[in-house]
C-alpha cells in the first residue's frame, strides 16, 4: 500500500491514485460513503456528520462534506471530474449508529442514513454493501487500486463490505 489519505470527520478525499488508500475513522453517527470506479481507478470517500443543510446553510456553504444533501453530490462530481463514471461506480457506506440512548427524533444515525438513501434513489444509485446501524463506531477504509472497503470495530473486527 502506498499513500495513505485520512478523510477526517465532514470531509471528503477523491483519488485516481491506485496505491492511495482512504481512510476515516470515528464513523459513529456519522456516514462513510466509499465510491470507485474499476475502470477509471478512481475512488472517493465522504464523512458526513448531519443529514440536512438546512440546519446551518452557512456552515453547509463553507464546508459541504458535513451535510448528507450537499457532499454526497460534490463526491459523486469530484470523482467524475477524475474520469469516473456513474454506471460503473460503485457504493459502498458504513455509519449511521445510535451510540446514545435518545427518542426516535434526536437518533442522528438513523436520519443520516434516511437522507442518504433517499439521495440515492433520487439519484438512481445502488448501494453495493454496508455495515450500518448498531451501536458501534467504525473505522472505514478503500483501497483506490482494488475497490476493497473494510470497516473495522471493536465489536467485529475487521470486516470487508
Amino acid at each position: 500500500m502506498g499513500t495513505t489519505l485520512v478523510v477526517d470527520i465532514a470531509d471528503m478525499k477523491v483519488s485516481a491514485d491506485s496505491n492511495a488508500e482512504l481512510v476515516t475513522y470515528s464513523l459513529g453517527s456519522c456516514i462513510g460513503v466509499a465510491i470507485w470506479d474499476h475502470q477509471a481507478h478512481v475512488g472517493g470517500l465522504l464523512h458526513y456528520m448531519l443529514s440536512d443543510s438546512r440546519l446551518s446553510p452557512e456552515k453547509a456553504k463553507a464546508n459541504p462534506a458535513m451535510f448528507a444533501d450537499t457532499g454526497i453530490p460534490l463526491l459523486f462530481r469530484s470523482a467524475y471530474e477524475l474520469g469516473a463514471i456513474k454506471r460503473r461506480t460503485l457504493v459502498k457506506v458504513a455509519g449511521g449508529a445510535s451510540l446514545f440512548e435518545t427518542d426516535e427524533n434526536m437518533n442522528i444515525g438513523q436520519h443520516n442514513y434516511v437522507m442518504m438513501r433517499k439521495i440515492f434513489w433520487k439519484n438512481g444509485v445502488l448501494i453495493d454493501g454496508e455495515h450500518t446501524g448498531d451501536q458501534i463506531s467504525r473505522t472505514m477504509c478503500l483501497d483506490v487500486g482494488t475497490g476493497r472497503v473494510t470497516v473495522e470495530n471493536r465489536k467485529m473486527g475487521l470486516v470487508e463490505i
